[in-house]
C-alpha cells in the first residue's frame, strides 16, 4: 500500500535504541540476550503486556532457580528497564518483593611472577605482545584489543586508554621492556594499512559520532587499530569493507 510504513520489530527497536546511546557491542549482545530470555520466559507475551509483577517472577527466578550471581541479575534487571523506558516508553514502578541473588565473595588469583614468566613464555606473535602488554601496563582485555596508533606514545612511554572502565579515559605506562617489540608490530600494520588502502579499503569503525565530524577520519593512520583483525569484513550499516579490531 502506496505511503505504508511498518514499524521495526521489538528487538530492531532496541538495537537501534542502544545504538543511539553508543553502548558498546557487549552490552548490546547482553541486553538483547536477557530481553529474549524475559520474553521467552513469560510465554512469548509481548512485554507492553507485561509489567512488574512479570518482571519481578522472573528477576526472582533467576535468583531462585538458575542460582544467577548477583551482578548477573543486576544486568537482567537494566536490560529489561531499558527496555521498558528506552523502547516502550514505560517507567516500571517499584520492584516490591524481588529475590535478591546472593553477592559472591571471592579473593582474586594473583599470579607471581615466575607464574606469568610460565605463560608468556608459552605465547608468540600477537597474542604474547598483548599479554605482556596487559600485564606491564595493566590493560583490560578489550582495552588492548581497542588500542588505536594515536593512543601509543613512543617518546614519552605512555599508553592513553579511551573509554575504559565506567566510560573513563586514563594514561598508563608503557613498559620499555616492549617499546622495541610494539614499534616493530605497528611498522607491520602500518604495510598492512598502506596495502588496504591500496585496494581501497583501509577504514575502520569510530566512536560517539567522530565519522559524521571528520568524513575521511577513518581512513587515517592515527585511527587505525593497533591490534586489527586478519580479514575486513562488510559493515552492514555502510555497506562498506572495514577492520575491526582482534577479537
Amino acid at each position: 500500500m502506496e505511503g505504508f510504513s511498518r514499524e521495526p520489530k521489538l528487538l530492531d527497536q532496541v538495537h537501534i535504541a542502544i545504538r543511539a546511546r553508543h553502548f558498546s557491542w557487549r552490552t548490546e549482545k547482553a541486553y538483547i540476550g536477557w530481553i529474549k530470555r524475559f520474553i521467552i520466559f513469560h510465554g512469548k507475551r509481548h512485554p507492553a503486556n507485561l509489567g512488574e509483577a512479570e518482571v519481578t517472577a522472573f528477576l526472582s527466578t533467576l535468583a531462585t532457580r538458575d542460582g544467577v550471581s548477583s551482578s548477573t541479575q543486576n544486568q537482567a534487571l537494566s536490560a529489561i528497564l531499558f527496555l521498558y523506558r528506552a523502547v516502550l516508553g514505560k517507567n516500571l514502578e517499584w520492584l516490591e518483593g524481588v529475590v535478591r541473588a546472593k553477592r559472591s565473595v571471592r579473593l582474586p588469583v594473583v599470579l607471581t611472577r615466575d607464574e606469568v614468566r610460565a605463560i608468556l613464555g608459552e605465547l608468540r606473535g600477537t597474542p604474547w605482545l598483548m599479554a605482556s602488554l596487559m600485564y606491564g601496563a595493566g590493560l583490560r582485555l578489550l582495552e588492548c584489543a581497542r588500542l588505536r596508533v594515536k593512543d601509543i606514545d613512543f617518546e614519552r612511554l605512555e599508553i592513553t586508554v579511551r573509554n575504559g572502565k565506567g566510560g573513563k579515559d586514563r594514561r598508563t605506562m608503557l613498559p620499555v621492556a616492549l617499546r622495541g617489540a610494539l614499534a616493530a608490530h605497528v611498522e607491520r600494520v602500518k604495510r598492512l594499512h598502506d596495502r588496504d588502502l591500496r585496494r581501497r579499503l583501509g577504514s575502520v569503525a569510530l566512536p560517539d559520532g567522530i565519522e559524521r565530524k571528520y568524513p575521511r577520519a577513518a581512513w587515517e593512520w592515527g585511527w587505525q587499530w593497533v591490534f586489527p583483525a586478519a580479514r575486513p569484513y562488510r559493515d552492514p550499516r555502510t555497506g562498506r569493507f572495514q577492520r575491526h579490531h582482534l577479537h
